[in-house]
């Protein structure tokens, strides 16, 4: 079941859409500004956002920066292009149930494919190195280790380098998330922050609310600490099912939910604006904490950046999680968390397990930011991986097996392909691995190890023709297993 704020901004999409197919809007003619379209519609400004990022994707309407969103000349083109490509994938229905976590050994076992060289890494959980200014990098890691004063060394004790606490709350700012450099807690990547989080807000036993599917990690963080997890449906463009998750918290207790609300690994949906302020309303009322996993949220492809759930955060219960891991510096192992009513514990829970994170990686981080070419970086990632995504997907629908469905993200690097029924995705990994191919095969995002027809594949890599080429071969392999 959709929410009333899904159906909203779709609404408002497909009666855009009509128009143009009609001949109201023309090419070349801007439609209405996101504030004309409030005032008409009685809509808010995310809705408006999310609609205009539906027509976008759909290749209808395009921006032109600094002056408004026109109609496409193209758009025939694009929509008979888009009415050919394979369908998205339905929400998810994973089963009411609460359960124990057991998914490490089948990932650990999965990921050993992915360290070679030699292999293909579509199921990787990185963008290709060669996407990130590492060589500046390394030289302000190399002036800030020759810089480092020994006082730097309780200087930067968590809650870490001031610096760069600060220009993480300057960057917010243009998110629409007013913070404060002492709100912010440096950690040694996103992953610490997470586990940091959930140790705080929940104890072995509890249920924990997730998406389905769910990143592995988070499924090997439940199973660590003694949990349950309940997975809840989830659609591969919007997020969590919101009525969902409201029948749920009804019918039984949950210590907290961990969800992504941008760009989701694997599926990459994009919880909509309204979503995420019915979200954090919903969980306030019932005094529960929200851990948000937001790695992914400055790769998104649309014209703004995606305002976190932490936004809409009046009562402290939001733990957002954050890196630069995904987005900028890999290795560097240096992310936050905003942790809000929990933050003495989360900062008590760090310095109790790796006291501190690293020093010279979070200094020459900060002097990076301040050098100002961040954005631009992040203008060119975003591009080639919106780029790359397409010639995948239009890879996938060429050579992959007639019912197959590809998800259509709005941001992040990963596809989530629904193979059909009958194809089993651990034998596809299998046998792709013989031929030095690595995909993520679905049951890894799973407590129970659904989605056994499901594959997710990176598009974080140049689309070079050894890619292209094995995408060809999986294609091959999942029709040998039809």
């Amino acid at each position: 079941m959709k929410t009333s704020a899904t159906l909203r901004y779709e609404q408002l999409a497909q009666q855009i859409a009509a128009q143009i197919r009609a001949g109201t809007l023309r090419a070349g003619e801007r439609i209405p500004s996101v504030r004309q379209a409030c005032a008409a519609h009685g809509v808010s400004p995310g809705t408006v956002q999310s609609a205009y990022q539906r027509l976008e994707d759909e290749g209808l309407i395009h921006t032109r920066p600094r002056s408004g969103y026109y109609v496409s000349a193209t758009w025939k083109a694009a929509a008979k292009q888009a009415a050919a490509t394979p369908a998205e994938p339905d929400t998810s229905k994973p089963p009411k149930t609460s359960t124990a976590v057991a998914v490490s050994d089948l990932v650990f076992e999965i990921l050993e494919s992915v360290k070679s060289e030699s292999v293909v890494p579509l199921g990787s959980a990185f963008i290709h190195p060669s996407a990130f200014p590492l060589a500046k990098l390394a030289r302000y890691l190399g002036s800030a280790t020759r810089a480092l004063e020994p006082a730097r060394m309780v200087a930067d004790l968590p809650p870490g380098n001031r610096e760069l606490r600060r220009l993480i709350a300057r960057r917010y700012l243009g998110a629409g998330l007013n913070t404060d450099a002492d709100d912010i807690l440096i950690t040694h990547g996103g992953m610490e922050a997470l586990n940091l989080s959930l140790q705080a807000v929940a104890r072995p036993g509890d249920t924990i609310a997730i998406e389905a599917p769910a990143f592995y990690t988070a499924l090997q963080a439940i199973e660590r600490l003694g949990m349950k997890a309940l997975a809840l449906p989830t659609h591969p463009r919007d997020g969590v099912d919101l009525d969902a998750l409201a029948d749920a918290l009804k019918r039984r207790k949950i210590a907290a939910c961990w969800f992504m609300t941008s760009f989701s690994n694997p599926l990459g949906s994009l919880m909509p604006e309204e979503g995420r302020a019915a979200l954090v309303r919903m969980l306030a009322a019932c005094e529960i904490p929200l851990i948000v996993d937001d790695v992914y949220e400055e790769l998104y492809f649309g014209s703004t950046r995606p305002r976190p759930a932490k936004a809409w955060d009046k009562a402290g219960l939001v733990l957002h999680c954050s890196s630069f891991s995904k987005c900028l510096a890999p290795g560097y192992r240096v992310g936050w968390v905003l942790a809000g009513r929990y933050a003495q514990q989360v900062r008590r829970l760090k310095m109790m397990t790796t006291l501190s994170t690293a020093i010279p990686p979070q200094a020459a981080l900060a002097d990076y930011l301040k050098q100002g070419g961040y954005d631009h970086h992040l203008r060119a990632l975003r591009a080639a991986l919106q780029t790359q995504q397409g010639r995948m997907r239009e890879a996938v629908a060429h050579h992959f097996p007639a019912g197959t469905r590809i998800t259509r993200p709005q941001g992040g690097y990963f596809l989530w392909v629904e193979l059909p029924a009958h194809i089993d995705a651990l034998a596809v990994h299998a046998r792709a691995a013989q031929k030095n191919i690595s995909v993520a095969p679905g049951p890894i995002f799973s407590p129970q190890r659904r989605y056994a027809n499901c594959l997710r594949l990176n598009y974080g890599q140049p689309f070079t023709p050894q890619v292209e080429g094995a995408i060809a071969a999986l294609g091959r392999i999942c029709a040998s297993l039809a």
